[in-house]
């Protein structure tokens, strides 16, 4: 059975994952934004906004868990991410205030003026960088090693995330959201056009992180050893890879006979086992090697309470999350002709 500081760490995992899924793919909706062109660039952005209207707000949920049990429950990591890394979860923070306020304002906003086209463009530039700090900020940590009484300001905050395998990490993030954004955006629209655009990009898209994935191995023998040597050295680890190339494959292969449930289900899967891979080769260290979830936790009885907490709070979350889905998510597709 496991302890209340393996518990709380599953529940970092499954809530990063459902960050991943949701806020993530909201982010990569984003990225197309941006990159939108041609003639049906309207109906592009039209497509995304109807996409994300209902339920951006809610996907940050995740994120709000996320923070919240790092603060409570490991609060020793929380100090010693928040201060190392401050420079790029502050910027992080700001992405993701000015991207939800640029979705806000646009969405009031008079359609067709120049204001309008600058709410649109702060969308999606911040779409672009919080997704990529997000990917640096997690490569940070699982490379480790913070320095303890630096000698000077860049060695202290600025070189545990400008390093190779955190910033790889971060466009890896950035592709993967990305990729999910376009397997989503095929199913909320019903116009042959749209779909086609996006089928295109999500395949683009999908060989993309099929590249990427493979460079953040290779750069995490030297990078970061731990990971890399739990993926290499392990029955698990293997399994976990062949799952994601074999989910990977068979996305690509559904993208392109245009069977867009079975493909998003797939890439759904593939981007699941990627995190879980991540996470399982990262425990029980939260920032190797000094911080693991053992020695950076609260006391017992304060895990009790978060647990408990979370026990009751899921109760709530999930039904008021499948009904939220349910009522937004569940009826036609939009035609945006």
């Amino acid at each position: 059975m496991m302890g209340y500081e393996a518990t709380l760490a599953f529940v970092l995992l499954v809530s990063l994952t459902f960050y991943a899924l949701m806020g993530g793919a909201d982010f990569g909706a984003g990225v197309w934004h941006l990159l939108a062109r041609g003639s049906s660039r309207r109906d592009q952005h039209r497509l995304i906004g109807d996409a994300l209207g209902p339920i951006w707000e809610v996907n940050h949920v995740w994120l709000i868990l996320i923070v919240t049990i790092l603060f409570t429950a490991f609060p020793k990591a929380y100090v010693q991410i928040s201060i190392t890394l401050h420079i790029p979860l502050t910027l992080l923070v700001i992405g993701i205030v000015l991207r939800g306020s640029a979705f806000a304002f646009r969405h009031y906003d008079v359609k067709d003026d120049e204001i309008h086209v600058r709410w649109d463009q702060l969308f999606a530039i911040s779409s672009l960088i919080s997704p990529l700090l997000l990917g640096v900020i997690i490569g940070a940590m699982t490379v480790g090693h913070f320095p303890v009484n630096s000698e000077s300001f860049f060695q202290g905050y600025v070189s545990p995330w400008i390093q190779t395998f955190p910033l790889i990490l971060g466009i890896f993030t950035l592709s993967l959201f990305a990729y999910l954004a376009a397997t989503y955006l095929l199913l909320e629209t019903n116009n042959a056009q749209l779909q086609e655009i996006f089928r295109k990009r999500a395949i683009i898209a999908g060989l993309v992180v099929g590249f990427l994935e493979e460079a953040v191995l290779i750069l995490g023998k030297s990078g970061a050893p731990q990971l890399w040597g739990e993926l290499q050295y392990s029955l698990w680890g293997a399994c976990l890879q062949l799952g994601v190339g074999g989910f990977a494959i068979a996305a690509v292969w559904f993208l392109l006979t245009r069977r867009y449930w079975w493909a998003r289900t797939c890439a759904i899967l593939q981007v699941t086992m990627t995190i879980w891979a991540w996470g399982i080769a990262q425990f029980p260290y939260l920032v190797p090697p000094d911080l693991t979830v053992f020695n950076a936790a609260a006391p017992e009885i304060t895990l009790q309470f978060i647990t408990a907490a979370l026990f009751l709070g899921a109760l709530l979350l999930f039904p008021s999350l499948f009904y939220l889905f349910r009522i937004f998510k569940g009826g036609q597709k939009a035609q945006h002709e």
